[in-house]
């Protein structure tokens, strides 16, 4: 399949990041060592059943950016 360049619909990382985004975003840091410390410790708790989701909808998510012919979809 084609991937088209601007698809961040098809890349699952990038919800994880912003999952990963929301977890930290009351947190601060005197360093980034400490920063470090706190974005390797949101990322450990992030449940295997939101990454599962996140796979799961990779079906769906294919299906919509060929419905929308690579051009923007809900996602």
């Amino acid at each position: 399949m084609g991937w088209p360049s601007q698809s961040p619909d098809l890349n699952p990382i990038e919800h994880l990041w912003e999952e990963l985004e929301r977890r930290c975003a009351n947190k601060r840091a005197k360093n980034c060592n400490e920063k470090f410390a706190q974005l390797l410790s949101e990322w450990n708790q992030i449940p295997m059943s939101t990454i599962d989701t996140l796979l799961n909808s990779m079906q769906r998510r294919c299906q919509a950016v060929i419905d929308a012919r690579g051009f923007a979809t809900k996602y």
